[in-house]
């Protein structure tokens, strides 16, 4: 049977007054909120940078890990597709901008990375209700286009375009990206580039954040094949002045490296964690590095206790600096449930939620390659008092769920 709990109540008007900002608040002061973090102390030196509390994850339990059901999280469908839609959807991507959220997507017709993938978003004034899908590019003739995400500086929105080069041996890509002022009326495609002005020869991560002091910061994963590597940029954009932050992969193959498909938080003291997901060490663990320079250099990456389903994730900081991990974390394949889980230290998670699980899982409609039950690929923001994550439900349905941020800050 599912369980609920109440949610935790905020004890103070102050930081009541975190989730309800007067919308007198300048738009730059809003954006500021949404994209700057903050959290806690580095860890013990030895120590994993970070771990779930001893007995918070029951992993014999996959149906529900042992949690408890988050009471006040919603699900929200933004696009389910229908007999003449394009029925592969996955890769969701969530950002604010000029008082909507935005929702960007990998979309085609059956099956995953087909030739016909396009990237898609749809629009939300209020995280409920969300427009029809508008594709954001083409098929190409050459390869195909996947989401890259979102960025922006207040002013511009910048959507990413991961483009994977059918001929390109080991498989890998760049990131194109095209802008917008209105979020309709969109640049043509530019490459990406870097510190040297030179196209950044890479697929971006999804998890393009801001740090205090407005450095840009993510990953690509970069060519010959996939080998990730955290990158920093100066530019408000997010679009120029990339440069690779000193970082050493763990040995795995030729093609790809270990550390995949990362996600990061910040502490309070600064330092920086990035968590990435387990390809090549067989654990069903997350792995995580630190930086305590702005994502200049890195730790070598280490194994945690933290279960994982080896996929994306999605970390981040609530506006109290709380640190927030978005995930599956079965310890097996299964993408499902959807949990949240959180730490006020930015070390220890020791209390997790479940935002869905398999009770409310509704059957996959349509067969495709690489389609699998569950919740896929989340993502992560906050935007008016809610935590969003939005993912794919059995690649196929385009979801998010939300949850009060006042039921999850510490």
């Amino acid at each position: 049977m599912t369980r609920t709990r109440p949610p935790i109540r905020l004890q103070t008007r102050l930081q009541t007054r975190l989730q309800t900002r007067p919308r007198t608040r300048t738009a730059a002061l809003a954006l500021a909120a949404l994209l700057t973090l903050t959290a806690a102390p580095a860890h013990a030196a030895g120590e994993p940078p970070l771990k779930v509390a001893d007995g918070l994850i029951d992993t014999s339990d996959p149906a529900e890990l042992g949690l408890d059901r988050a009471g006040n999280a919603k699900t929200i469908t933004v696009f389910a597709p229908g007999e003449d839609d394009l029925k592969y959807n996955h890769g969701v991507v969530l950002m604010p901008f000029k008082g909507r959220l935005y929702a960007q997507w990998q979309s085609s017709a059956v099956d995953e990375d087909a030739p016909d993938t396009i990237v898609t978003y749809a629009t939300s004034r209020n995280g409920r209700k969300w427009s029809e899908p508008i594709p954001l590019t083409k098929p190409r003739a050459d390869g195909y286009t996947s989401s890259g995400g979102w960025w922006t500086d207040g002013r511009t929105l910048v959507a990413y375009l991961n483009v994977w080069p059918r001929a390109l041996t080991p498989r890998g890509g760049y990131t194109e990206y095209v802008t917008s002022t209105d979020g309709r009326n969109w640049s043509s495609p530019k490459r990406v580039t870097g510190a040297d002005g030179k196209p950044v020869d890479g697929i971006i991560e999804q998890d393009v954040k801001a740090l205090p002091g407005g450095r840009v910061l993510t990953a690509f994963h970069v060519q010959p094949g996939l080998f990730v590597k955290p990158y920093y940029t100066d530019d408000p954009l997010g679009v120029s002045g990339w440069t690779r932050g000193d970082f050493d992969n763990q040995p795995n193959t030729p093609e790809i490296s270990r550390e995949l498909e990362p996600s990061w938080y910040r502490r309070a003291g600064g330092s920086i964690v990035m968590v990435f997901r387990d390809q090549g060490g067989g654990t069903y663990r997350k792995l995580a590095a630190v930086s305590t320079d702005n994502g200049e250099t890195w730790s070598e990456s280490v194994e945690t206790n933290v279960p994982d389903s080896r996929t994306k994730q999605s970390a981040g900081n609530l506006p109290d600096g709380t640190a927030y991990l978005v995930g599956n974390p079965t310890g097996t394949r299964n993408r499902y449930p959807l949990t949240v889980l959180t730490s006020a230290d930015g070390v220890t998670f020791d209390r997790a939620y479940n935002l869905r699980t398999a009770a409310d899982l509704q059957p996959r409609r349509y067969e495709g390659l690489y389609k699998s039950a569950g919740y896929s690929y989340p993502k992560s923001v906050v935007w008016r008092g809610f935590l969003y994550a939005a993912y794919g439900t059995n690649k196929e349905d385009v979801q998010l769920s939300r949850i009060p941020v006042a039921d999850l800050e510490r």
